[in-house]
């Protein structure tokens, strides 16, 4: 008898705080890892999802765990990655974090000495981390890109050691619907312009095909 596939999403932005109330983020809404999370659990797999600072309710049937920055969510793959079957790295994690976290508010205007200057150090690439050695597992990749889109995201296909890479726009964040374009090694296998996520997200989650024995 066949079982569910043990599915891992992430979905939403990172925060990377400067202080105890600011930080560095993204406008990711979450919406898209939401609704594959969704998708998933509709198809009968068992979901996992990793979500960053977002105002979505949980999709029925799905684990949900919290997190906040880029290394938090870093950690929570590491900790579930291994026992999935596939990943869903829908999540727009923060490239760069404050070197220094200030304990109280920094009030650099009161110091004076010139214009403020915040050091960033740079954050892990967390899909490339964890797929290394993803072994049999699937793993879609996700690419938002302002210019050069099929060829960025070829390379980067390549690069985080991706099954798929799905294509999109600066357009698609914060909004309920997308346009993407699914690629794998061989180049475009298919587009949808101005889809619902919802639509999407099935679409993407059909690549999985007939559930499966989990993993131990």
């Amino acid at each position: 008898m066949s079982r569910p596939l043990k599915v891992l999403v992430t979905a939403g932005p990172t925060r990377e705080h400067i202080d105890p109330v600011r930080y560095l983020s993204n406008e990711s809404s979450g919406r898209m890892g939401f609704e594959i999370a969704r998708a998933a659990a509709a198809a009968g797999h068992r979901v996992t999802l990793i979500a960053g600072p977002v105002h979505l309710e949980t999709p029925a049937g799905v684990e949900r765990v919290d997190v906040v920055s880029a290394l938090e969510m870093l950690a929570a793959l590491e900790a579930h990655f291994p026992s999935s079957d596939a990943l869903y790295m829908a999540a727009a994690v923060g490239d760069f974090r404050p070197k220094e976290r200030f304990e109280g508010k920094w009030k650099k205007k009161e110091e004076g000495g010139g214009a403020p200057v915040l050091e960033l150090v740079e954050n892990p690439d967390l899909l490339r981390t964890v797929a290394r050695g993803k072994g049999d597992r699937k793993v879609i990749a996700f690419a938002l890109e302002t210019s050069d889109g099929p060829q960025r995201a070829a390379a980067k296909l390549v690069r985080k050691n991706a099954d798929w890479i799905v294509l999109n726009g600066a357009s698609a964040l914060n909004a309920p619907d997308s346009s993407v374009t699914l690629l794998d090694a061989s180049g475009a296998l298919w587009s949808a312009e101005g889809r619902p996520k919802a639509e999407t997200a099935a679409r993407l989650v059909e690549l999985l095909g007939p559930a499966q024995s989990p993993r131990s």
